[in-house]
């Protein structure tokens, strides 16, 4: 199953710091300059040992060239007022450039240029991320494997690289950014970004009275397979973020979810027992939801029977829920989770 993958003028307001450029070859050939920062680091911030799955990763002096892997480190390093020289491609739900619309606003507020875009179609992309000579690599929630992060770590005679804390593609956003925060040095502005972001959940609430307290079940259906239905565990960042929004998990999910798992898979024939207040999918088209009301099994799922469905085709919006940020979660907030309330009234 595919895994999809949303800030503060006033946390960065503090005076902007002018790095000189770096002549060095990127992926495509072109020079690319050192990491623009626009905030300032902690005091005494260096060196910081992070701890992860991994092991420990100690770095020594305040990092100029900020490479970063999975779908939610360059939102959560942009936050801080770093921006990354190299990030992964956002080809689900991403713009042509292989971005997103939360993350240029805030590059553009800051005066940044977009990084170079790692494709992770076949894998790590070591000898792109190579070209770009990074003294940082953050993977704070991403896949990679302890053999991808040995390799990673010995990129150009040696760099530290974060990973995860850990399962892979289970870090919350709080622990990404308490991560990040620490390997850049600026653990105050991170603090602060986090309960600015952790309001925009609280009002998400307030403005959606509504969802408060209702259950919800979030899937992956597809025309293409209606014979299994694919659901989010309670570990995923999707259900999470419902859930901080004051929304609960529905029962079944919490019995069905296994450690270390963000999804899970269930026969179609065991649709009418998930039970729920709303039931929210993905969907490639406005035609779908017609097709799985029509299919004898799925059609028995008792929000698709009672109308209380959301079957979601806009990715962009979408992802914003998926791979959550401080960047992310304010745009999801005001793009989703009128759907999804609406989807809880019925209409």
């Amino acid at each position: 199953m595919t895994r999809p993958r949303t800030l503060f003028a006033a946390l960065l307001a503090t005076a902007a710091l002018s790095l000189t450029s770096c002549a060095t070859g990127s992926a495509n050939g072109e020079e690319k300059d050192d990491s623009k920062v626009v905030t300032e680091p902690d005091a005494n911030a260096f060196p910081v040992t992070v701890e992860h799955a991994y092991g420990e990763t100690t770095i020594d002096a305040e990092p100029k060239r900020v490479v970063t892997l999975g779908w939610t480190d360059q939102d959560t390093a942009l936050s801080l007022g770093i921006v990354p020289i190299g990030a992964t491609d956002i080809s689900w739900g991403g713009n042509d450039q292989g971005s997103t619309p939360w993350f240029d606003a805030k590059l553009e507020e800051l005066g940044g240029e977009q990084p170079e875009r790692l494709s992770d179609t076949d894998g790590v992309p070591f000898k792109e991320i190579a070209q770009l000579q990074p003294d940082l690599i953050l993977a704070t929630n991403s896949g990679i494997t302890e053999k991808d992060y040995k390799k990673l770590s010995k990129i150009n005679g040696g760099i530290p690289v974060v990973a995860f804390p850990g399962d892979p593609w289970l870090t919350s956003w709080q622990d990404s950014l308490d991560l990040v925060g620490k390997a850049l040095g600026r653990t105050a502005i991170a603090a602060d970004v986090k309960k600015q972001t952790e309001a925009s959940l609280t009002q998400a609430g307030k403005d959606n009275p509504d969802i408060v307290g209702k259950s919800f079940i979030f899937t992956s259906l597809a025309t293409t397979d209606m014979s299994k239905i694919d659901y989010y565990t309670v570990a995923d960042n999707r259900p999470l973020l419902l859930t901080d929004t004051g929304m609960v998990n529905a029962p079944i999910i919490e019995e069905l979810s296994k450690p270390g798992q963000f999804y899970g898979t269930l026969s179609a024939d065991r649709g009418k027992e998930l039970e729920a207040d709303v039931f929210i999918t993905y969907a490639e088209t406005d035609g779908d939801l017609a097709k799985f009301e029509a299919d004898p099994l799925l059609g028995q799922i008792p929000g698709i029977k009672d109308g209380h469905v959301l079957a979601s085709t806009n990715k962009t919006d979408a992802l914003g829920l998926s791979s959550p940020t401080p960047l992310s979660i304010p745009y999801a907030m005001e793009h989703f989770m009128p759907q999804v309330a609406k989807a809880v009234a019925g209409s």
